[in-house]
């Protein structure tokens, strides 16, 4: 049980001091105020595309992704209805318009994209089916990380008036089509679908690999790319921190546990309630875990700043689900553990 409860930390706490890392620095006013706001930018415009990218450019072949059609279309049909739920309920009960589409965000959109798979690469290791479960972790992530910052520009969007009027569908459109992290995703998936054309040789350990690729036909390129994503997390965190107030807290209360609550235990509960109704076991647990289970995304807040919605309130559900999580995974694998869906 001891062990159990560490493993989660062990995956949550790096987030949590990072996010501490930040604030620190500016309690020592070690960078001017601005500095953060500059990271934010950094984070939103460079480093998460290129990690988005890179995230989607590893699937290996459109094959993976065809493969599993049934729990990707479970997981599809389980993230809209989490999203038209929390856009109606925060349409009634929300007052604040740039809160409505935060609020939005923390009930659908998770922090799969930074530990999700490294989760369900720690929690099967060792196991028979590890290959699977990764697999199938590795194809939701790709897949869905896109529609979560689709639905993301949707729900930061629509609540906010311009002239006293909603945007409109045109003006939603648009900033789909301009966001960073869509494009990203967007592009990683027609490189994936140019290398689906392009033929293949076989390699001196005679497996096929196509003829030309990024990774090893312009290695300078990938490791550019591998440099820039590695430090996404980082930055977005870091930023987080810098901007964090405690006395936030007190005016945010009811909609920082609200938030918490949707994001931990009602939205993941249901899920895999449903999940096990419909026969998936232990192959697909850990990746709808890491998928529905996990902290508010990171890059919601860099995304409700750039949009002009409640930042602070985005990076309050962060760094509370964050913390919060520890204590909600550990409750939810050792859950699915007694009722022998897997072993931990």
């Amino acid at each position: 049980m001891t062990a159990r409860f560490l493993f989660t930390c062990n995956v949550v706490l790096p987030i949590v001091l990072t996010i501490l890392t930040g604030y620190f620095l500016k309690v020592l006013k070690i960078f001017p105020p601005e500095f953060f706001k500059f990271l934010n930018k950094l984070s939103f415009r460079c480093c998460l595309p290129v990690m988005l990218f890179l995230n989607v450019y590893k699937i290996e072949n459109l094959s993976e992704v065809l493969g599993y059609t049934k729990i990707v279309l479970f997981t599809f049909a389980a993230i809209m209805l989490s999203f038209f739920i929390s856009v109606i309920l925060c349409a009634l009960f929300v007052k604040d318009e740039k809160q409505k589409g935060v609020m939005v965000q923390a009930a659908y959109r998770s922090n799969n994209a930074i530990i999700g798979l490294s989760m369900v690469i720690s929690l099967m290791s060792g196991k028979e089916c590890f290959d699977s479960a990764v697999a199938v972790a590795s194809v939701l992530t790709s897949i869905f990380i896109p529609l979560f910052n689709i639905l993301a520009v949707i729900s930061l969007t629509m609540f906010i008036k311009e002239n006293g009027k909603s945007a409109g569908i045109l003006t939603v459109l648009k900033n789909i089509a301009k966001n960073p992290l869509i494009i990203a995703c967007l592009t990683g998936f027609i490189v994936l679908i140019i290398r689906h054309f392009i033929p293949l040789e076989i390699n001196e350990a005679g497996i096929e690999r196509p003829v030309f690729t990024i990774k090893e036909n312009l290695p300078f390129l990938y490791r550019t790319l591998e440099m820039l994503g590695s430090c996404a997390t980082t930055v977005a965190l870091i930023a987080l921190g810098g901007g964090f107030t405690f006395s936030a807290v007190a005016k945010l209360k009811y909609m920082i546990t609200a938030g918490t609550l949707t994001r931990l235990v009602i939205v993941p509960v249901s899920v895999l309630f449903a999940a096990r109704a419909l026969g998936f076991g232990e192959v697909e647990f850990p990746a709808l875990i890491a998928l529905f289970g996990t902290p508010v995304a990171v890059s919601s807040v860099p995304m409700a700043t750039e949009m002009n919605n409640d930042d602070e309130l985005a990076g309050q559900l962060v760094v509370w689900t964050s913390i919060a999580s520890a204590f909600t995974l550990f409750a939810i694998i050792f859950a699915c553990a007694q009722t022998g869906i897997f072993t931990v």
